[in-house]
């Protein structure tokens, strides 16, 4: 098993290197942060302009590649560049994935927990009424944009607190920087996460609900499932030893590739419930012509999508003995 993790790491490292090389050539070669100081009125000295992009090290008139090596420097050595406005990215981005971790793992975890379980608890008993019901209701979620959800996730929050008399959940941020202790900061803690954290998971489980069940009923059909049954082995125990492990299988991977496309792809909660994290501090760069700030998000992207990959490759190792043996 650490020769088969260490391999892949290797092939990993491999694949995260070309994507970032390869991210950071075309944020070079479509974004202008030239334009930002253009824009502004006075426009300022060309030979200002040229030192500050210099010092950025996004200065257009520097050949690609030899910005493109300065750049790999810095960030072998844990910098990831300046701004066009000559901020650290350094400094911005790690409260940013903190902050977009702080929203994603509970929903994540429970996206999975509830859409697997669903997706097993309706193959089970297929075409009974709390299948359909329970379908129905995933596929009404499925429909319904994303920021649409949040909308009504926060209108529904705003009732329960005016309902109750009290404000028990907030619709923004993550915690009041002015609650002192321990356990007043966690109860804050818990009042602001509450509602992101129910949009997030609406968003996420409907996926591994109906993909679970599709795989499970594929598999509950094979042979070797019919075949223990028909020795004598009880229903539960055959999906449970046999279906559902095989089942699991690819529902592993996609919650591997879901991982990346959590954290980039939350923005419409962040700028929902005003969290300013990895996804918002994405787009924002691309707005600002930010190459190195989109290059240094994509990185993360990239990160979270090995990682989940390796995580996935274990699972699946662990799951199917064929992968181990080979």
């Amino acid at each position: 098993m650490l020769t088969f993790i260490v391999r892949r790491l290797l092939n990993y490292a491999v694949m995260l290197f070309v994507a970032v090389s390869g991210t950071y050539f075309l944020a070079s070669s479509f974004l202008s942060p030239r334009s930002n100081y253009l824009a502004r009125r006075p426009v300022p000295p060309e030979h200002s302009i040229d030192l500050s992009l210099n010092e950025a090290n996004i200065n257009d008139k520097t050949p690609l590649v030899t910005r493109y090596v300065h750049w790999l420097g810095d960030v072998l050595h844990g910098n990831f560049g300046l701004t066009p406005d000559l901020a650290p990215i350094n400094g911005e981005l790690p409260h940013r994935i903190l902050l977009s971790t702080e929203l994603l793992a509970l929903s994540t975890v429970l996206a999975v927990i509830i859409g697997v379980g669903l997706g097993v608890y309706t193959a089970i008993r297929q075409y009974k009424l709390s299948d359909r019901l329970s379908n129905g209701f995933t596929v009404l979620i499925m429909c319904i944009p994303a920021p649409v959800l949040y909308l009504f996730v926060v209108l529904g929050g705003i009732r329960f607190n005016e309902a109750t008399g009290h404000r028990w959940l907030y619709v923004t941020g993550l915690g009041d920087s002015s609650v002192q202790g321990f356990f007043p900061s966690l109860v804050d803690y818990l009042q602001h996460i509450a509602l992101p954290t129910i949009g997030l998971t609406l968003i996420g489980y409907t996926a591994y609900h109906l993909t679970q069940r599709t795989y499970l009923l594929d598999t509950l059909n094979e042979d070797y499932v019919r075949t223990a049954r028909a020795k004598g082995v009880r229903h539960h125990v055959a999906i449970r030893r046999h279906a559902l492990r095989t089942s699991l299988i690819p529902t592993a991977m996609g919650v591997a590739w879901s991982i990346a496309a959590m954290f980039t792809g939350a923005v419409f909660a962040e700028n929902q419930f005003g969290i300013n994290g990895i996804g918002k501090y994405f787009i924002d760069a691309l707005g600002k012509n930010d190459i190195n700030g989109v290059v240094a998000a994509a990185g993360f992207a990239g990160v979270c999508t090995c990682a989940g990959l390796l995580l996935a490759d274990v699972v699946v190792a662990l799951l199917d003995p064929r992968i181990r043996i080979s």
